[in-house]
Protein backbone atom coordinates (compact mmCIF):
# COMPACT_ATOMS: atom_id res chain seq x y z
CA UNK A 1 0.00 0.00 0.00
CA UNK A 2 1.28 3.51 -0.85
CA UNK A 3 1.75 5.77 2.39
CA UNK A 4 0.65 9.17 2.02
CA UNK A 5 2.92 11.87 3.05
CA UNK A 6 2.68 13.90 5.91
CA UNK A 7 1.36 17.45 3.80
CA UNK A 8 -0.95 15.00 2.34
CA UNK A 9 -2.09 13.69 5.97
CA UNK A 10 -2.27 17.11 7.07
CA UNK A 11 -4.48 18.35 3.89
CA UNK A 12 -6.62 15.74 4.53
CA UNK A 13 -7.40 16.61 8.00
CA UNK A 14 -8.11 20.06 7.28
CA UNK A 15 -10.66 18.60 4.80
CA UNK A 16 -12.46 16.46 6.92
CA UNK A 17 -12.36 18.46 9.91
CA UNK A 18 -13.43 22.12 7.96
CA UNK A 19 -16.65 19.77 6.83
CA UNK A 20 -17.01 18.61 9.93
CA UNK A 21 -16.32 19.57 13.19
CA UNK A 22 -13.81 22.04 12.84
CA UNK A 23 -16.42 23.85 11.17
CA UNK A 24 -18.50 23.70 14.30
CA UNK A 25 -15.97 24.35 16.65
CA UNK A 26 -15.06 28.04 14.56
CA UNK A 27 -19.41 28.34 14.86
CA UNK A 28 -19.35 27.37 19.13
CA UNK A 29 -16.68 30.22 19.20
CA UNK A 30 -18.51 33.10 17.23
CA UNK A 31 -21.63 32.00 18.45
CA UNK A 32 -20.53 32.13 22.42
CA UNK A 33 -18.56 36.12 21.60
CA UNK A 34 -21.95 37.03 20.54
CA UNK A 35 -23.92 35.36 23.51
CA UNK A 36 -21.60 37.05 25.73
CA UNK A 37 -21.85 40.53 24.22
CA UNK A 38 -25.54 40.20 24.45
CA UNK A 39 -25.58 39.43 28.29
CA UNK A 40 -24.73 37.90 31.00
CA UNK A 41 -23.69 34.07 29.79
CA UNK A 42 -26.29 32.87 32.53
CA UNK A 43 -28.95 34.64 30.96
CA UNK A 44 -28.39 32.95 27.46
CA UNK A 45 -29.76 29.56 26.03
CA UNK A 46 -28.47 26.87 23.77
CA UNK A 47 -30.78 24.78 21.72
CA UNK A 48 -30.01 21.68 20.39
CA UNK A 49 -32.59 20.10 18.04
CA UNK A 50 -34.66 23.02 16.63
CA UNK A 51 -37.78 22.85 14.84
CA UNK A 52 -36.77 23.90 11.03
CA UNK A 53 -40.54 24.67 9.78
CA UNK A 54 -43.60 25.09 11.05
CA UNK A 55 -45.16 22.45 8.37
CA UNK A 56 -45.06 18.77 9.81
CA UNK A 57 -43.29 16.97 7.10
CA UNK A 58 -41.51 19.78 5.82
CA UNK A 59 -39.53 20.15 9.05
CA UNK A 60 -39.52 16.16 9.24
CA UNK A 61 -37.46 16.42 6.00
CA UNK A 62 -35.15 19.05 7.42
CA UNK A 63 -34.52 16.97 10.11
CA UNK A 64 -33.53 14.06 7.78
CA UNK A 65 -31.73 15.47 5.39
CA UNK A 66 -29.62 16.83 8.11
CA UNK A 67 -29.12 13.82 9.69
CA UNK A 68 -28.08 12.45 6.86
CA UNK A 69 -25.72 14.74 5.37
CA UNK A 70 -23.53 15.49 9.14
CA UNK A 71 -22.94 11.42 8.28
CA UNK A 72 -21.33 12.50 4.72
CA UNK A 73 -17.68 13.29 6.58
CA UNK A 74 -18.03 9.96 8.41
CA UNK A 75 -17.94 8.42 4.90
CA UNK A 76 -14.83 10.41 3.61
CA UNK A 77 -13.02 8.76 6.93
CA UNK A 78 -13.85 5.57 6.11
CA UNK A 79 -12.76 5.85 2.92
CA UNK A 80 -9.56 7.67 4.08
CA UNK A 81 -8.64 4.81 6.60
CA UNK A 82 -9.20 2.09 4.49
CA UNK A 83 -6.06 1.10 3.20
CA UNK A 84 -6.37 0.11 -0.48
CA UNK A 85 -4.41 -2.01 -2.98
CA UNK A 86 -2.70 -0.03 -5.40
CA UNK A 87 -3.63 -0.47 -8.99
CA UNK A 88 -1.98 -2.24 -11.67
CA UNK A 89 -0.72 -4.88 -9.28
CA UNK A 90 -1.78 -8.55 -9.88
CA UNK A 91 -5.16 -9.53 -8.21
CA UNK A 92 -3.14 -12.13 -6.32
CA UNK A 93 -0.35 -10.41 -5.39
CA UNK A 94 -1.50 -8.62 -1.85
CA UNK A 95 -4.00 -8.43 0.67
CA UNK A 96 -6.97 -6.19 -0.39
CA UNK A 97 -6.58 -3.53 2.15
CA UNK A 98 -7.37 -3.71 5.68
CA UNK A 99 -11.28 -2.19 6.33
CA UNK A 100 -11.30 1.24 8.20
CA UNK A 101 -14.74 -0.47 10.38
CA UNK A 102 -12.29 -3.03 11.52
CA UNK A 103 -9.37 -0.53 12.05
CA UNK A 104 -11.85 2.09 14.38
CA UNK A 105 -13.04 -1.15 15.86
CA UNK A 106 -16.52 0.32 14.75
CA UNK A 107 -18.22 -2.77 13.85
CA UNK A 108 -20.93 -5.37 15.23
CA UNK A 109 -17.38 -7.92 16.07
CA UNK A 110 -18.12 -7.88 19.50
CA UNK A 111 -21.93 -6.65 20.37
CA UNK A 112 -22.71 -7.90 23.95
CA UNK A 113 -19.08 -6.18 25.55
CA UNK A 114 -19.70 -3.01 23.43
CA UNK A 115 -22.61 -2.42 24.35
CA UNK A 116 -21.82 -2.85 28.30
CA UNK A 117 -18.96 -1.04 28.38
CA UNK A 118 -21.06 1.45 26.10
CA UNK A 119 -23.53 1.85 29.51
CA UNK A 120 -21.20 2.01 31.47
CA UNK A 121 -19.42 4.83 30.17
CA UNK A 122 -22.54 6.57 29.90
CA UNK A 123 -23.61 5.83 33.90
CA UNK A 124 -20.33 7.40 34.36
CA UNK A 125 -20.22 10.39 32.56
CA UNK A 126 -23.99 11.25 32.46
CA UNK A 127 -24.19 11.85 35.86
CA UNK A 128 -21.29 13.54 36.51
CA UNK A 129 -22.23 15.61 33.35
CA UNK A 130 -25.72 16.93 35.61
CA UNK A 131 -23.46 18.29 38.73
CA UNK A 132 -21.15 19.64 36.40
CA UNK A 133 -24.82 21.58 34.29
CA UNK A 134 -26.17 22.48 37.79
CA UNK A 135 -22.60 24.20 38.97
CA UNK A 136 -22.42 25.80 35.45
CA UNK A 137 -25.56 27.37 35.89
CA UNK A 138 -25.07 28.37 39.83
CA UNK A 139 -21.78 29.80 38.53
CA UNK A 140 -22.88 31.61 35.83
CA UNK A 141 -20.79 30.16 33.20
CA UNK A 142 -23.30 27.89 31.49
CA UNK A 143 -26.41 28.49 29.45
CA UNK A 144 -29.44 27.22 30.13
CA UNK A 145 -29.35 23.83 27.37
CA UNK A 146 -32.84 22.87 25.62
CA UNK A 147 -31.89 19.69 24.38
CA UNK A 148 -35.18 19.54 22.19
CA UNK A 149 -37.41 22.30 20.93
CA UNK A 150 -39.24 20.39 18.24
CA UNK A 151 -42.77 20.02 18.23
CA UNK A 152 -44.52 16.99 19.59
CA UNK A 153 -45.32 14.76 16.27
CA UNK A 154 -45.49 11.40 16.10
CA UNK A 155 -42.17 11.07 14.40
CA UNK A 156 -40.40 13.02 17.11
CA UNK A 157 -39.21 10.71 19.43
CA UNK A 158 -37.85 8.28 17.01
CA UNK A 159 -36.04 11.45 15.03
CA UNK A 160 -34.45 12.82 18.35
CA UNK A 161 -32.93 8.79 18.60
CA UNK A 162 -31.61 9.30 15.05
CA UNK A 163 -30.18 12.55 16.21
CA UNK A 164 -28.96 11.33 18.92
CA UNK A 165 -26.88 8.55 16.92
CA UNK A 166 -26.22 10.33 14.15
CA UNK A 167 -23.93 12.84 16.98
CA UNK A 168 -22.58 9.79 18.30
CA UNK A 169 -20.96 8.63 15.27
CA UNK A 170 -19.58 12.25 14.05
CA UNK A 171 -17.57 12.79 16.75
CA UNK A 172 -16.68 9.54 17.83
CA UNK A 173 -15.48 8.28 14.61
CA UNK A 174 -13.90 11.40 13.74
CA UNK A 175 -12.53 12.95 17.00
CA UNK A 176 -10.93 10.00 18.88
CA UNK A 177 -10.54 7.39 16.00
CA UNK A 178 -9.71 9.12 13.16
CA UNK A 179 -7.98 12.17 14.79
CA UNK A 180 -5.82 10.01 17.42
CA UNK A 181 -4.62 7.52 14.12
CA UNK A 182 -3.79 11.01 12.09
CA UNK A 183 -1.90 12.86 14.27
CA UNK A 184 0.07 9.60 15.36
CA UNK A 185 1.21 9.81 11.89
CA UNK A 186 2.05 13.14 12.02
CA UNK A 187 4.79 11.66 14.98
CA UNK A 188 2.83 13.25 17.89
CA UNK A 189 3.03 11.60 21.21
CA UNK A 190 -0.30 10.49 22.55
CA UNK A 191 -0.77 12.64 25.57
CA UNK A 192 -0.90 15.41 22.91
CA UNK A 193 -2.53 14.01 20.41
CA UNK A 194 -5.56 12.95 22.96
CA UNK A 195 -4.95 17.04 24.82
CA UNK A 196 -5.72 17.95 21.04
CA UNK A 197 -8.66 15.68 20.81
CA UNK A 198 -10.23 16.52 23.79
CA UNK A 199 -9.73 19.91 23.12
CA UNK A 200 -11.62 19.89 19.92
CA UNK A 201 -14.06 17.85 21.31
CA UNK A 202 -14.89 21.09 24.28
CA UNK A 203 -14.24 23.76 21.86
CA UNK A 204 -17.25 22.80 19.36
CA UNK A 205 -19.13 22.84 22.50
CA UNK A 206 -18.62 26.27 23.41
CA UNK A 207 -21.91 28.18 22.30
CA UNK A 208 -23.13 26.26 25.65
CA UNK A 209 -21.09 28.38 27.71
CA UNK A 210 -17.75 27.25 29.79
CA UNK A 211 -18.85 24.77 31.62
CA UNK A 212 -20.10 22.35 28.85
CA UNK A 213 -16.60 22.97 26.90
CA UNK A 214 -14.57 22.00 30.49
CA UNK A 215 -17.23 18.75 30.86
CA UNK A 216 -16.88 17.32 26.82
CA UNK A 217 -13.20 18.07 26.98
CA UNK A 218 -12.49 15.93 30.17
CA UNK A 219 -15.09 13.29 28.68
CA UNK A 220 -12.84 13.50 25.33
CA UNK A 221 -9.90 12.54 27.58
CA UNK A 222 -11.74 9.76 29.39
CA UNK A 223 -13.06 8.07 25.85
CA UNK A 224 -9.67 8.96 23.85
CA UNK A 225 -7.75 6.71 26.91
CA UNK A 226 -10.45 4.47 26.78
CA UNK A 227 -9.64 3.66 22.77
CA UNK A 228 -6.08 3.66 22.73
CA UNK A 229 -6.13 0.52 25.13
CA UNK A 230 -8.97 -1.13 23.50
CA UNK A 231 -9.05 0.25 19.85
CA UNK A 232 -12.50 0.20 19.82
CA UNK A 233 -14.77 3.13 18.89
CA UNK A 234 -18.00 1.44 18.94
CA UNK A 235 -18.71 1.45 22.73
CA UNK A 236 -18.02 4.72 22.75
CA UNK A 237 -20.04 5.81 20.17
CA UNK A 238 -23.22 3.80 22.30
CA UNK A 239 -21.97 5.73 25.45
CA UNK A 240 -22.42 9.00 23.50
CA UNK A 241 -25.67 7.89 21.24
CA UNK A 242 -27.38 6.48 25.04
CA UNK A 243 -26.56 10.11 26.68
CA UNK A 244 -27.78 11.84 23.94
CA UNK A 245 -30.98 10.21 23.62
CA UNK A 246 -31.52 10.41 27.32
CA UNK A 247 -31.18 14.18 27.08
CA UNK A 248 -32.84 14.69 24.05
CA UNK A 249 -36.26 12.50 24.10
CA UNK A 250 -36.29 12.36 28.01
CA UNK A 251 -36.38 16.44 27.65
CA UNK A 252 -39.01 16.36 24.58
CA UNK A 253 -41.16 13.69 26.64
CA UNK A 254 -41.10 14.75 30.24
CA UNK A 255 -38.60 18.76 30.60
CA UNK A 256 -41.54 20.86 30.49
CA UNK A 257 -43.10 19.21 32.86
CA UNK A 258 -40.69 18.99 35.54
CA UNK A 259 -39.70 22.79 34.49
CA UNK A 260 -36.36 21.96 33.15
CA UNK A 261 -37.61 24.51 29.89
Amino acid sequence: MLVPSRRRLRLEVWIVLGLSLGQSAVYSVVQLLDKLTRAPLAQGTSTLNRSQSSREYFDLTYQLLDIIFALVPVVLVIYFLTEHRPTGLPAGASSTGTSAFRKLGFNFARPGRDLLQGLGLAAAIGIPSLGLYAAGRALGITTAIIPSALDSYSWTVPVLILSAIRHGIVEEVIVVGYLLDRLGKFGWGMPLAIFTSSMLRGSYHLYQGFGPFIGNAVMGVVFALIYTRTRRVMPLVIAHALLDIVAFVGFSLFGKAIGLG
